[in-house]
């Protein structure tokens, strides 16, 4: 197994559900009906598709490795770039997350939080995607010696296979062509 070109795949996964997310956000702002409980089952695929299954092998098996073997560049990449923007998304989850009990409570004016949340994470993760693909993932493959590629490379695996015995990878799939097809 190749862990990054895994992490790579997994972001396409990402990238449909941040399509999801844009066009319930825009239903919403015409005004159509839309089903709020939707809106939870897109926050629990981002949190534990993309932000614990994906996130966890980034920050887990990738991220540390290149703190503590690539330098400063990398320190600097991972800390001051990577794990803020994690951080972020999360944060765009948890006000997406308040935002919808305030809408459903009654509070219309809540759904310029919802929409603004959620276009919001859509932005910083097309970005995130972006930059993981495009620098962060080729700097560490560039850099790492073979030992630590074929350690991340069996780490991931490892992950996987729990993932697998739970279901997670189903699962979350299956969520996303739910949720694609109602879209």
């Amino acid at each position: 197994m190749n862990g990054i070109q895994l992490m790579v795949e997994e972001h396409v996964y990402a990238k449909r559900m941040l399509d999801v997310i844009r066009k319930y956000s825009y239903r919403l702002l015409k005004g159509e009906e839309v089903d709020l409980d939707d809106f939870h089952k897109m926050i629990d695929f981002v949190r534990n598709f993309v932000d614990k299954h994906h996130h966890g092998k980034e920050e887990d098996l990738l991220f540390n490795r290149m703190v503590e073997h690539l330098g400063p560049a990398a320190e600097k990449l991972v800390k001051n770039g990577m794990l803020v923007e994690h951080d972020l998304g999360r944060l765009h989850m948890q006000e997406l997350e308040a935002a919808i009990e305030r809408v459903k409570a009654g509070d219309d004016e809540s759904k310029l939080d919802l929409i603004a949340n959620a276009i919001g994470y859509t932005h910083l993760l097309h970005r995130h995607i972006d930059k993981e693909d495009g620098v962060v993932y080729k700097f560490a493959e560039n850099n790492f010696s073979k030992e630590i590629l074929d350690q991340i490379n069996e780490d991931c695996a490892a992950f996987e296979h729990l993932a697998l015995d739970k279901g997670i990878q189903e699962k979350y799939i299956a969520l996303l062509e739910e949720l694609e097809s109602r879209a």
